[in-house]
Parts: structure tokens; sequence; C-alpha cells
């Protein structure tokens, strides 16, 4: 799913037909309708295309897994990045483009706060996939590994991770206000990152289009359970939140054929 920020987080379904693209359409307006939402058995490579039994990572080929830029180390540990020495883990273009390229440290209200690093155009976007209620930045660098150095300072303190749970029932087990735990982040900082805080203390708020929040989650797979019938009641994060708490991650299940009816 992508998303753009308004007064609430509107979503679009964003598919493909194998490889090639299909027509996005909004999911937004299907809140609170009963859809179906079926699994039609096939299950295709999103880098190749080829038909597979299952994924790795997300959508992927065991084989792809190994070998695309998709899943090159350094999305999930930035510290790991060379390629602004000119070093590519997997693929020096797309490494180039995506991660020599200047890079955000920042904070987000998941659960708990967490620490995170991501490209600077992709904000919010990537504060949304989380479904992170609120933003703030810390820092700005010109390359991805510094990026990844500066979160490595701070994981003692703050979490790297979504409580994802406690996200999708919309409960947050740190009320902390955000300035201040970007205060708290600041001390963190070794001395040879000051010169990259980034001294903008704007904080963003975000909405999601949820009807209401479960009070217990049951995570849905779609291998074990083909046909979901129910009450879509919100989306949150890359979550579709169905009555009765049942929820599915859209993005664990890229490269699978679906059928989606309101």
């Amino acid at each position: 799913m992508s998303s753009r920020l308004d007064d609430v987080v509107h979503y679009q379904w964003t598919t493909a037909d194998v490889l090639e693209p299909m027509d996005p359409f909004e999911l937004n307006p299907f809140v609170g309708k009963e859809v179906r939402l079926s699994f039609l058995n096939e299950i295709h490579c999103i880098a190749t295309g080829k038909k597979i039994k299952k994924t790795f990572g997300e959508g992927l080929s065991y084989d792809a897994w190994l070998t695309s830029p998709a899943a090159t180390p350094s999305i999930l540990r930035p510290e790991l990045s060379r390629i602004h020495e000119g070093i590519a883990l997997r693929d020096f273009d797309w490494e180039q483009k995506n991660h020599n390229q200047p890079h955000f440290v920042y904070l987000t209200r998941t659960s708990d706060i967490k620490v995170g690093v991501t490209r600077s155009s992709n904000v919010p976007y990537r504060w949304i996939d989380q479904g992170a209620s609120e933003g703030i930045l810390i820092a700005q660098t010109p390359y991805r590994q510094l990026a990844g150095l500066i979160e490595v300072a701070m994981k003692d303190h703050f979490s790297d991770k979504t409580h994802w749970q406690n996200m999708l029932k919309n409960v947050f087990t740190n009320l902390q206000p955000m300035i201040d735990a970007k205060e708290d982040a600041l001390g963190l900082l070794p001395e040879e990152y000051q010169e990259f805080i980034f001294d903008d203390d704007a904080i963003t708020k975000i909405e999601y289009p949820v009807l209401r929040y479960p009070v217990k989650v049951r995570s849905i797979k779609l291998d074990k359970e083909p046909e979901i019938v129910s009450t879509l009641v919100g989306i949150k994060g890359q979550y579709l939140i169905f009555e009765n708490g049942a929820v599915l991650n859209v993005r664990s299940h890229a490269g699978y054929r679906v059928c989606l009816e309101v």
C-alpha cells in the first residue's frame, strides 16, 4: 500500500499482474464496509515474476533474496553501507541512488518511542508504514552509513523495533513528549556527530483511517486462511484491521495473487 498524509492518511492499493503494474485505487472508502479478500493460491517473486511456493523478505524468491538490492544487508543495518566509499554490497547503481543520498535519523511514537533511519525523501511515508502517531527529526547526514552509526549510538536508550500488537491497539507504553525525547537523544550523540543535528523541532502528527481499534489482535496469514470476509474497520501502518481484531499485514503478502471485492 502507498500513502499520502493529509488530515488523515490516505491509502492506495498498488498492485501488479505478476510484473505488469495495474492501476492503483483508493482504500479509505472501503473502511466501514464488508470486504472479501481471497488468495488465489499463486505466489510470484516480485523481482523476477517466477512462480514460487513461499516468499523471502518481502515478496522475493530465495535466489532473489540472496542477490536483489531490495534485500541488501544495509537496508536493515544502515551502518553496513559503504557505497559512499564507492563500494557496493550488491548493486552499485541501486545503492548510489538509494543509499548514497541524504538520510534522516528520527524518533517516532509507535507504541514505545523508537529510533530509525530513512532517506530524506521518504519522510513521512516511512513513519506511516510503521503506524507511527508522531515523528520528529534528530539528524540529517549526507549518506546512509553515517545515519546508521548515529542510530546505533542511540539503540541502548531507544528501541529500533515496533511492538506491532500495541501499535494496532493504539496503546502507548511511553508517553514522554517527543521534544523531550529528542533532547534525550541528542544527549546520547557522540561529539563527532554533533554537526549533523537537525535543528527543526517540528513534530509531525499522523492520524489513520480507523473507526475503532481492537482490544486484542489476531494476525491472519492467507496461506492458512485463504479467504477473509469481514468488515474493514481501519488501516494503520501496512495493516488492514478487520472486526473482531483480525489483522492482515499487506506488505508481508507481497507477491501473492489475490482478489479484493467490496
